[in-house]
């Protein structure tokens, strides 16, 4: 009569998918994962929360701009700490080990990227090479129901069609001598 190996609580099958990381290596699996999910939090969370033309509330604002103001640093040590975990589950483990280790990495440094980036600039991108043209001609185009932003200095006027800066939101421009900056 042979004794059967029992089965404890925390064994697994053999054939077990979770078999493929062995259980030295799940605390490294879930520290870099976790070092993931902080890392996109701090690039997300702030631009989920500015996001334009939605209601905000001035202490989730106050907590975007504390998390946008961290996250470039955070992001670097992040994308460090990821690195060394990764390098340790790469030289432990097999080809999907390997692979998984690798993947992780790619958001740590997108995350890392983005965080030194206005992404609002992407959203509204200035003019490259802005033209004004004369009340008369901007007749052809601009209706008389219109709405305009207008400037008056010095004698000299200029007035700036809403609808077209709506999506730039600023006009740089120079009235009676004086340079203006008109926003929406």
């Amino acid at each position: 009569m042979t004794a059967e190996p029992m089965m404890g609580s925390g064994s697994r099958p053999p054939g077990s998918s979770l078999q493929s990381l062995p259980p030295r290596r799940w605390p490294s699996a879930v520290a870099l994962l976790a070092v993931v999910a902080v890392a996109v939090a701090l690039v997300w969370i702030p631009a989920w929360t500015m996001r334009p033309f939605q209601p905000q509330t001035a202490a989730a604002m106050s907590r975007a701009h504390a998390l946008r103001r961290l996250a470039p640093a955070a992001t670097l040590v992040a994308l460090g700490a990821g690195a060394a975990l990764a390098w340790r589950l790469w030289r432990s483990s097999r080809w999907t080990g390997r692979a998984l280790a690798a993947a992780a990495m790619l958001p740590l440094a997108a995350a890392a990227w983005v965080s030194r980036q206005n992404h609002f600039e992407w959203l509204f991108p200035p003019l490259r090479h802005p033209g004004y043209d004369p009340a008369a001609a901007a007749a052809s185009y601009v209706e008389p129901g219109d709405m305009v932003l207008a400037v008056e200095i010095g004698g000299e006027a200029a007035a700036y069609p809403v609808r077209q800066i709506a999506f730039h939101h600023v006009v740089e421009d120079v009235a009676g001598g004086t340079a203006v900056a008109v926003t929406y």
